[in-house]
């Protein structure tokens, strides 16, 4: 989920890094001050260079801090991709006159244009961030800090749960089939054959909601994957500034 920031910022391996690799992770964040942020003096960077050091998750905390993070330690990822955003403006500022000439990747194909018309949405524009924000919050979807990102998948869920069909879909009530108990090992015995039967009832229908869970879980890892499966530019490539 780092990879196009890592590139960015031209990180040795963007492909392979791993957040919760807790030696990687550590050596990342001190690459990541002394080449990228530089928010301490160079003789500052002591305690998060000792990166053997059993403090520097203390350490670590008070640089979160001093950068004005709203992510504690613990949100690993959250506060990785927040670092990486950071860093990536800090980039530019440092390099305006180099990214100003280059062209977006979503001005390089007018069929691409053509055939997806949220790349041509300004995603930097106050109304449409509070859309997007208000919908994802009606919607109870996980926030991004990439608002066509959260588009993406609210126009996915729309598709997927709130079209008339689909929620004619779901309305319908389901038919089931005849079920015969007897032939069900319920794998106990509560020595009375009432609460026996209603037990093989009980486990039946605690089958049927692992199933349902199941396909759940099977349309969101889709809905997750048609999300991440179409990389684009980081738009905060556009901020000037620190």
């Amino acid at each position: 989920m780092f990879r196009r920031k890592l590139t960015a910022l031209e990180y040795h391996n963007p492909t392979g890094f791993d957040c919760k690799d807790e030696t990687e992770f550590r050596n990342f964040i001190v690459w990541l001050e002394d080449q990228k942020i530089r928010h301490y003096k160079i003789e500052d960077r002591g305690n998060l260079r000792n990166i053997p050091s059993s403090d520097w998750p203390k350490y670590f905390e008070k640089y979160l801090q001093d950068v004005n993070c709203p992510f504690s330690a613990h949100e690993r990822q959250e506060t990785v991709d927040w670092l990486l955003g950071l860093a990536v403006r800090f980039e530019y500022g440092d390099n305006v006159e180099k990214y100003r000439n280059c062209k977006p990747v979503t001005e390089a194909s007018d069929v691409q244009k053509s055939a997806d018309p949220l790349i041509n949405l300004d995603s930097n524009n106050p109304d449409f961030k509070a859309g997007v924000l208000g919908l994802a919050n009606l919607l109870k979807i996980q926030r991004h800090d990439d608002y066509l990102v959260m588009l993406k998948a609210i126009r996915i869920l729309i598709q997927e749960r709130l079209t008339p069909d689909a929620i004619a879909k779901a309305s319908q009530a389901k038919e089931g089939l005849p079920v015969a108990l007897d032939k069900h090992i319920l794998g106990f015995d509560t020595g009375d054959a009432t609460l026996n039967e209603a037990a093989r009832v009980l486990r039946l229908l605690h089958i049927e909601e692992l199933r349902e869970l199941q396909t759940k879980i099977n349309e969101a890892i889709v809905a997750v994957q048609a999300i991440i499966a179409d990389p684009k530019t980081d738009h905060r490539l556009g901020k000037v500034g620190r």
